[in-house]
């Protein structure tokens, strides 16, 4: 053990190691479909919420996936003699992945966990024992430098990253390298940072067990390690965003007071990028006593970009104060402990006088436009993951209405997105609806209201007529005057192309 309390980790400079390696687990099916092949998906599911039993019942037999699944995955001591049939056994325990244990058994260093890239890439998440899945569950309250591996809020950062090809994309806080991983798709080069060495260690590991190219590895705190001069065309950042009395836990809490450490990652960010380019986030703010939660966000977006920051959901104090605490495993020790450290985080609520807090997604994006567009809203209803696309043709809409005011509008052509449907809501029996909802399918799943004149508009938008000639036979078939629907429409359909209802042509 270090003095930190953590097993040593394999090492880092090995990469011929870290490619045999990965050839036998690949070999032997270590893969997510084959996991998910051996195990079934009740037990499959099972591994992501920390539950193992399932898992150990299904492997045990004597195969190379199932030696391989309790070796790594379960972390369970195996005879030498079923791990040297399956991996290069004398190199993988020179290199540190595997130790002797007892007798004559092995066990890991690291969990290693197959995932699945988006281009059906067999790539692997290494992190510390017992981490596979973000959630220490216990384990970081006595090793403040646990590396977590692949959470619910890594594979949403994932999920909403815009992926176009970029010459240089930046990974703040990279932990064990998901996010970096992933920018190394379609990026030239990434660099990766992280205040605890350990987390740049583990995220080389994950890089080279995967196949893919090294990263440039930075250790600091948020932005200082980047030097003055540096841009980057992708910004992303799981960070420590938990709002906690104190810096307990170095994988969640920032160490700053309040929200300052998003609002200090976000505020920075814009500076750093290039024209046009991006910078994604998760985060935490406080909901402050007489204080709008838009105006404060608002507040935090850097001059020179565009914003969409979307708040997916709300916690009051106590709600978020248990979550946390559970996280820790506090709940689990001395009661009199736990209810000494919740009565702290309350009075760290009370101090700042907060209410609750929110959980979203910020994302920014750099342009030189004379007056930069924020867009802020709640959304806690399902989304279509991965959202990448959507959010990239958000900002492109953006761009478009800024360069056309309403008489261009006219003059264009339309197409309604695929899979969007219509509601008619009303009383039964009703002649008319009280009003229409158009729904998308795909993406947010957005829903908005609109009139008749706009539920006809949307509907008859193939691309064929222009908006405006669509407008005049609308009002030829309602008797309506075509000036006014000309002068009193544009505003509708502006909202359908913003909501990415409607798709402009050309």
């Amino acid at each position: 053990m270090t003095d930190s309390g953590l097993a040593p980790l394999p090492a880092a400079d090995r990469p011929e190691a870290a490619a045999r390696l990965r050839d036998a687990l690949l070999a032997a099916s270590f893969t997510a479909d084959g996991l998910l092949e051996l195990l079934g998906a009740p037990a499959y599911a099972a591994l992501a919420r920390s539950e193992t039993v399932p898992a150990l019942r299904a492997t045990r037999g004597d195969t190379p996936l199932e030696t391989l699944v309790r070796l790594f995955l379960l972390q369970q001591p195996v005879a030498h003699a079923r791990v040297a049939a399956v991996l290069p056994v004398e190199e993988a325990v020179e290199a540190g992945w595997l130790v002797r244990v007892g007798g004559d058994e092995l066990a890991a260093t690291v969990d290693v966990r197959p995932y699945g890239g988006p281009g059906g890439e067999d790539w692997f998440i290494v992190s510390d024992l017992g981490c596979a899945v973000g959630g220490a569950g216990g384990i970081g309250q006595h090793a403040e430098g646990v590396v977590l591996g692949v959470g619910g809020a890594s594979t949403t950062l994932a999920g909403i990253t815009v992926r176009t090809p970029v010459a240089a994309a930046l990974d703040l806080g990279t932990g064990s390298g998901i996010q970096a991983l992933h920018a190394s798709r379609h990026a030239t080069r990434v660099t990766a940072t992280d205040l605890n060495p350990r987390a740049l260690h583990i995220t080389a590991l994950t890089l080279a067990l995967s196949g893919a190219p090294a990263a440039e590895l930075r250790e600091g705190s948020l932005f200082e390690p980047v030097r003055d001069d540096e841009k980057f065309d992708l910004i992303v950042s799981n960070p420590p965003f938990v709002i906690s009395p104190g810096a307990r836990l170095t994988y969640r809490d920032g160490g700053m007071g309040g929200d300052d450490l998003c609002r200090s990652l976000v505020q920075q960010a814009g500076e750093r990028l290039n024209e046009g380019g991006f910078a994604q986030f998760l985060a935490n703010w406080q909901h402050v006593a007489g204080e709008d939660w838009q105006d404060r966000l608002r507040s935090w977006v850097p001059r020179g970009c565009d914003a969409w920051i979307v708040q997916r959901e709300v916690q009051d104090v106590t709600q978020y104060a248990e979550l946390w605490l559970r996280d820790a495993g506090d709940h689990r020790g001395d009661p009199a402990e736990y209810q000494a450290r919740y009565d702290a985080w309350l009075d760290e609520f009370e101090a700042r006088k907060v209410k609750a807090v929110g959980f979203g997604w910020i994302t920014l994006r750099r342009t030189g436009a004379a007056e930069p567009s924020i867009t802020l809203e709640e959304w806690p209803h399902p989304v279509e993951q991965p959202l990448g696309d959507t959010i990239r043709a958000h900002f492109e809409r953006l761009d478009y209405l800024r360069e056309h005011d309403d008489a261009a509008l006219l003059t264009h052509h339309f197409r309604l997105v695929g899979e969007v449907v219509q509601e008619q809501v009303g009383l039964p029996g009703a002649e008319d609806p009280e009003h229409v909802v158009l729904r998308q399918h795909r993406g947010m799943r957005r829903a908005t209201k609109v009139d008749t004149v706009g539920a006809g508009f949307a509907g008859v938008c193939d691309g064929t007529l222009s908006a405006g000639r669509i407008l005049d036979a609308i009002a030829q078939l309602m008797g309506e005057d075509s000036v006014r629907l000309r002068d009193q429409t544009p505003a509708q359909i502006r909202l359908l192309v913003e909501q990415g209802f409607l798709e402009p042509m050309g």
